[in-house]
C-alpha cells in the first residue's frame, strides 16, 4: 500500500509542492494538496468508500492516487491556479530570524524578598505567605523598566536554522 506522493515543481520561477495521501480504509479518502511557500493553493478530496469491498483495493487506490496527483500537476501547468498562487508574496521560513527576549523578573522572589517595611525578617516563613507584597512607587517602577529594557546593542537576533540545529542536533554519526 502506498501512503502518498510528494513532488516539488518549478513553475513560472516558483517552487510548488504537490502532496497526495491516502487516509486509509477506516477513513477512505484520497487528499491532494497544492502548496506555494507553505500556503495551500488548492485541495482535492476524493472518497473511495464505495469500492472498499474490491479484491485488489490497494492497486485501485494507488491508481486513483496517481491520477489525482497528476491531475493537480496538470491543472497547475495549465495556469488554473495562477491568480490565486501569485496574489501573495511567498516568504521563505528558513530566512526568518527570531529575536532573543530579555528574561522576565521573578515575581515570587519579589514577594518573598528579605527587605520589608514591617520587619518581616523576624517573622516565620508561614506568616510571609499572608503578607501583601511591598508596593513600589510608580516612579521607581518606570525607572526600573527603563533600566532593564534591552538596548539595541544588547539585543541579539538568532537564525532559525541555527536554533533548530542546536535543538535537534545534526545527522552526523
Amino acid at each position: 500500500m502506498v501512503l502518498g506522493f510528494n513532488h516539488n515543481l518549478m513553475y513560472k520561477g516558483e517552487v510548488f509542492h504537490v502532496q497526495t495521501e491516502d487516509s486509509g480504509v477506516t477513513n477512505p479518502h484520497i487528499i491532494t494538496l497544492l502548496y506555494r511557500g507553505g500556503v495551500i493553493i488548492s485541495s482535492k478530496k476524493t472518497s473511495y468508500s464505495d469500492i472498499l469491498r474490491m479484491d485488489n483495493l490497494d492497486v485501485v487506490v494507488e491508481e486513483l492516487m496517481k491520477e489525482q496527483h497528476k491531475e493537480m500537476m496538470r491543472r497547475l501547468k495549465a495556469g488554473e491556479f495562477d491568480e490565486k498562487a501569485f496574489s501573495f508574496e511567498a516568504k521563505l521560513i528558513e530566512n526568518y530570524e527570531i529575536p532573543l527576549l530579555a528574561p522576565e523578573a521573578n515575581p515570587v522572589a519579589d514577594i518573598f524578598s528579605s527587605s520589608s517595611s514591617s520587619g518581616s525578617a523576624s517573622k516565620s516563613d508561614v506568616s510571609l505567605l499572608f503578607e501583601l507584597p511591598q508596593q513600589t512607587a510608580k516612579k521607581d517602577v518606570a525607572s526600573q523598566e527603563k533600566e532593564s529594557a534591552p538596548s539595541d546593542k544588547d539585543s541579539k537576533v538568532v537564525n532559525l536554522d541555527e536554533t533548530i540545529l542546536s535543538f535537534f542536533g545534526t545527522n552526523e554519526k
